[in-house]
């Protein structure tokens, strides 16, 4: 039945139970778009014929594949295609929506639409060249810190970030500044060689030197070391995960701290630590006291009155 016209081998094709991957297989190596398309819209395909199918490198194909939740891709295949055409806008979209997609995949989708908004015209004009790069910084930083507490779990995916160089003292004060401290802890681990639970535990309750030594052995220089110590010790106060208020204090008295002792003269293995705090104390300000106009807002449930205004007297002229 294959071999009758297209409208019947294609009927076929899509919706016959008989075939098995052994039979669409070479059909998909070698047949023409309709043919491709037809079983692509089978109900139900196995990864090995999935693979088969991107492996033709047909956009639309490709793209109504990923928009069905219900067709296996693996991790593997999402991640060679998120390098692949991870540039493409529709294709980004669809890969993003998908919930079976990888933590490494998504790091390059959320690169990729860094770099798109980085040349966009019309971001480019609604912002200045060095606000531009601080936000989109901020965002990717974020991002990946999110990402990274989502696979905490997935030790390959961390492993990655180290392995090649990836973490800066930057990326792990956003991980603890916004709470992140399931990412934060996986990363001190992989760098020190040490288990999870260890590092977690010394994260919760260990002292001050015995902080200092997990930093130090993490190859972070004594100053970063004592910063991130002194960090730790201030968050244990405080629910950074959800209060920007408690985000913006710690930011604050980690600042002022430095400050103090270093009496405003930041040395160079600081510098980029301390601009990062400064600029996140700036943002969180702004954040902390729009939330404090708001409840102040939504505490004032009645209508204001608008004070009355006594008139004053008219002036009479005299008759000409």
């Amino acid at each position: 039945m294959l071999g009758d016209s297209p409208i019947i081998s294609r009927a076929v094709l899509q919706y016959s139970p008989l075939l098995v991957d052994a039979d669409l297989l070479p059909i998909v190596r070698s047949g023409d778009v309709s043919a491709l398309t037809a079983i692509a819209e089978r109900p139900s395909l196995s990864l090995r014929l999935v693979a088969a199918l991107v492996a033709r490198d047909e956009d639309a194909m490709t793209l109504a594949l990923l928009r069905r939740p219900d067709v296996p891709f693996g991790a593997t295949l999402l991640e060679s295609l998120a390098r692949a055409k991870g540039e493409d806008a529709k294709m980004r979209g669809a890969m993003l929506s998908r919930a079976d997609l990888p933590a490494a995949a998504r790091l390059v989708l959320v690169r990729c639409a860094t770099a798109s908004l980085r040349e966009c015209r019309m971001v480019k004009g609604a912002l200045a060249p060095e606000r531009l790069e601080r936000v989109l910084r901020d965002g990717a930083d974020n991002a990946l810190t999110i990402i990274g507490e989502t696979a905490s779990d997935d030790s390959q995916f961390v492993d990655g970030l180290v392995g090649s160089d990836q973490l800066n003292t930057r990326l792990l004060l956003q991980a603890m500044v916004t709470g992140h401290v399931m990412f934060f802890s996986a990363c001190l681990a992989s760098l020190a060689q040490l288990s999870r639970e260890k590092v977690f535990v010394l994260l919760e309750n260990g002292s001050r030197p015995a902080l200092n030594a997990l930093f130090i052995r993490c190859g972070l220089e004594p100053a970063i070391s004592r910063l991130l110590v002194r960090l730790i010790m201030l968050a244990r106060t405080a629910d950074l995960s959800d209060d920007v208020a408690a985000r913006h204090y710690v930011v604050t008295a980690l600042t002022e701290e430095l400050i103090a002792e270093y009496d405003g003269d930041i040395p160079p293995e600081l510098e980029e630590a301390f601009a990062y705090l400064s600029a996140q104390n700036v943002t969180l300000a702004r954040q902390a006291a729009r939330g404090v106009m708001r409840a102040f807002a939504e505490t004032s449930r009645g209508l204001l009155r608008v004070p009355q205004v006594e008139a004053e007297p008219q002036l009479q002229l005299p008759a000409a």
